[in-house]
């Protein structure tokens, strides 16, 4: 810990499910986690990444920590908690060939751990889900991490009598964090979301308590109950 690198501070997942992360660089990483350990109280954990080598430099890691800011607000799986993008240093093509190649190794190890922030949605179009409703119309995707609704997708604008305070609550906290922008009479997805369930997403879809392994279905009307939960068992 004597030693530059890259650090990320890891805290608990926001309103929406986001996890909260600062992302920074030291010459030494020792001495800069103990002054953010009496300065920041949001972060429960951290994971640094040094050059076993130790070939890594100021410039290298100074370059390191603007591209993963620039990746992980591009990806958006979380919430950065730095006020401002880091400055990027100037390298030879040489060595920005390096340090990309280092955060592809970073970006394998951080997943592995958990948090897979730099991880893009893979879109299968074999496998889209649709979920309908008066002038609901979602589509998105079942994964390992969840549910993922697809941008662009159209929710219902007003919550049924049945919703309940869960419901009610969760779509007000993605409509304050702008994934939920009304147009007319519709709230549209702004970005791609994962939700925890199937269930919750069609929740916030159809603005009522739904079970999302009926509510979604393939282009041909299938459930996600017939052709995962079936199929599996």
């Amino acid at each position: 810990m004597q030693d530059p690198g890259i650090y990320f501070l890891i805290g608990e997942p926001n309103e929406v499910g986001k996890l909260k992360i600062y992302i920074g660089e030291a010459e030494v990483l020792l001495t800069r986690i103990k002054q953010h350990n009496s300065s920041k109280d949001f972060w429960n954990s951290v994971i640094c990444f040094v050059s076993e080598k130790q070939n890594i430099n100021k410039a290298h890691i100074k370059y390191l920590e603007n591209y993963c800011c620039s990746q992980a607000k591009m990806i958006n799986k979380c919430e950065l908690e730095n006020n401002t993008n880091p400055t990027q240093s100037s390298l030879t093509e040489q060595d920005k060939d390096f340090i990309l190649s280092f955060f592809d190794d970073l970006r394998l190890l951080i997943a592995t751990l958990g948090f897979p922030i730099f991880e893009e949605t893979k879109k299968n179009q074999s496998n889209v889900y649709i979920c309908k409703g008066k002038e609901a119309y979602a589509t998105g995707e079942y994964s390992e991490d969840g549910f993922v609704v697809f941008k662009d997708s159209k929710a219902n604008l007003t919550e049924s009598n049945t919703a309940g305070p869960w419901v009610i609550n969760m779509r007000k906290n993605l409509i304050e964090k702008k994934i939920l922008k009304a147009e007319g009479n519709i709230l549209k997805f702004t970005e791609d979301y994962t939700f925890n369930s199937p269930s919750a997403s069609a929740a916030v879809v159809l603005a009522r308590r739904a079970n999302g392994w009926l509510e979604w279905k393939d282009k041909n009307g299938k459930t996600m109950d017939e052709k995962i939960r079936k199929n599996s068992s």
